[in-house]
Order: C-alpha cells, then structure tokens, then sequence
C-alpha cells in the first residue's frame, strides 16, 4: 500500500481538514472510543484521575478489550539482548506493559501493568519471579493491575512518584521513608533502572532507563506517556516549558537508546506529522513501514532516540523546517526555549484538532 504523496500536495492549515497521504485512510479517533483521554476536557480528567468512577471506567476498558482481543491489539515481539529479553505485552486497546527479564538470575520488572491477567499470563509462560512493578504515572491504564500482581508475588515492591497517586506504592529499599526520586536507581538481579522525573502529562510522570552498559548494549527509555513514536502526551497537568524540559531530558540519554513507548500510536501520529512536514523523506519512510507493519497487526516498537529525531515534531521544535510550517518565527529577544515551548505549544494544538475531528 503506497503512502507516496501525489506532487504538489500541501497540508491545510488544520492538520484535521485533510490531506492525508495517498493510500492511509484516516478513522476519525473519537469513533474508535478506545482511548479516554483523546476528546477530555477538564472536568472528566477530573473524574478520570482522581475519583473511583475514573477506576470503574478502568474496569469497563479492560472488559471490552479482552473480549475484542483477546491474544492483545498487537503481534507481540521479544527482544533479547545479553543478558536481558524484553517482551511487549499488548493491553487495553492500545497500551504496552513491558516484562524485563534478568536472563541469568529469572528476575523480572513489569513496567505499567494495565491488565493484570496479560501480565500474569506472560510472567508465567517465561517462569520468571515478579520483584518489581515501574509505574509511569497514576493514571489507571497504566497503573490498573498493581494490586492483583502484588497479591500473587508477595516479593514484588511498587514503584513510581510520591507526587502522583499511583496504586500500591511501596518505598524503595535503598529510602524506606520516600518514594523514588529524580535519578534514583533500583536494581532487579542484574538489572539497573533509573528514575527519571518528567512532569507534564502528569505531575509525578517518571520514566524508566534501563542501564545495558555492562551487556555491551545501548539504554533502553521506558517512556509511558512522555514519548510515543512520532508523538508524545498531552500535558494535563503542566505547561508546554514544562512538557519541553521533560522530552529534552528524555533526549539527553543518546540516540542510540531504544524507545519503548506506553501506546501503540505509531499510524495515526506519523500520519499527523506527515501533514506538517510534506518534504521529509525519514518521515515518509517511516510512515509506510508504519502502515505495513499494522496492516499485519505488528508492534511499531522499538525505534530509537535518534529516529525520532527526525520525524517526531515534538521533537523538532528546534528545526527551521517545521517552525516555517506553522508560521512561527523567534521574536526579537525572544529567548530559544521560551520559542521552542510555543512551537511545542501550537503542534500540541494541532495534534490536539487532529484528534477531535
């Protein structure tokens, strides 16, 4: 299925109005009814994020999307390295957990635990011992099976940010008295995460950095809803300085590092950012091996820091290119970061009007 673009081509103005490239059909999100934060406003991320009904609304996601997919949303794919494997498990409708396995000890950590039943079910096809559970953030489709795992493994500990409710939080070993902080490390066997604070989706976002160092390898980003392929998450709970800050921390670790997002938005994002920047070859590259890898129901993941670099406008705030495409431009004394957050601000919007459509 060819994504080309036919010649001549431009986006509109409102990335939702058309447009797309030839080939990808566009399903308006908002009919899908997967994802409850995409149409939110205000008062029912209220509901969603600090109320029971917010948990009952869990429990119906997770009703349905068992029953529609029953062997998940997506065609799991281990990766092993040294020393480590890495199995995506696909939940909900459009989530990932992650098992890492320490290979030489049986030891594993799952990031984001959203259906308790998927993650147990792959715990127990690689007959491996839980001990740790790495929650993003508090929001219950990543943080929904923490309970029932942690009364099945009685060893496991919970971890995550004391500035976000996140279910059964427990300390880490190392500070019984305080959550994780900002670059605390935990370690699970052999195993090395680290904690990285990123506020913006929420408050207390982390994100988790697998240390592959002493296997020879580049890090692995555990990055919920910071940072999906060709995307990112929308700053419920902080400003665009605020949401900059945290993806340039991500950006820190390297390109090489491997990028494991929270969600399975590769089509639609890459299908977004192709409206913004018409003449990037990396991204029309990538969007037509996005498309066949989900017409065959594959995992869009990993890809790598670097990648994103050029074709996640989110990415690309810094960039001519697309400052041109959104008609914005540095105002005289205007300072660098303080530009870059209003590009950042006007693709939120966009992506935002994109959704909605």
């Amino acid at each position: 299925q060819s994504c080309r673009r036919p010649a001549g081509q431009r986006a509109s103005q409102e990335p939702g109005s058309g447009g797309l490239p030839e080939g990808v059909e566009y399903i308006p999100t908002r009919k899908k009814g997967k994802n409850p934060m995409k149409p939110v406003g205000v008062a029912w991320y209220s509901l969603y994020a600090r109320t029971r009904l917010g948990y009952l609304f869990y429990q119906r996601q997770v009703k349905k999307a068992r029953e529609r997919y029953p062997h998940g949303h997506s065609v799991p794919q281990p990766y092993c390295f040294p020393g480590v494997k890495i199995l995506p498990i696909p939940v909900l409708s459009n989530n990932y957990s992650y098992l890492v396995i320490d290979t030489g000890s049986g030891q594993a950590a799952v990031i984001d635990p959203s259906d308790p039943l998927a993650v147990q079910a792959a715990i127990e096809e690689e007959g491996v011992m839980l001990e740790a559970i790495f929650c993003t953030h508090k929001h219950w489709d990543h943080s929904g099976g923490n309970e029932v795992l942690c009364q099945k493994h009685g060893s496991c500990r919970v971890y995550g940010s004391a500035l976000d409710a996140i279910p059964q939080l427990t300390n880490a070993p190392c500070s019984r008295h305080s959550p994780l902080a900002d670059r605390e490390k935990v370690s699970v066997g052999c195993l090395t995460f680290e904690a990285l604070a990123t506020p913006g989706h929420t408050v207390g976002h982390m994100v988790y950095v697998l240390d592959r160092a002493p296997f020879g390898s580049p890090p692995c980003l555990f990055s919920g809803d910071l940072l999906f392929l060709a995307g990112c998450g929308r700053p419920f709970e902080g400003s665009p300085e605020t949401m900059l800050a945290s993806l340039d921390v991500a950006m820190g670790l390297g390109e090489d590092t491997l990028l494991w997002p929270g969600h399975e938005y590769a089509l639609e994002c890459l299908t977004f950012a192709s409206l913004l920047e018409l003449d990037n070859s990396a991204l029309e590259q990538k969007l037509q091996w996005a498309v066949q890898q989900r017409q065959e129901k594959r995992s869009t993941c990993p890809s790598t820091l670097g990648e994103e670099q050029t074709y996640n406008p989110f990415l690309r705030t810094h960039r001519p290119e697309l400052q041109e495409a959104l008609g914005l431009w540095q105002g005289a004394g205007e300072d660098l970061d303080a530009f870059r957050a209003r590009v950042l601000k006007e693709v939120r919007r966009r992506k935002d009007l994109y959704q909605a459509t």
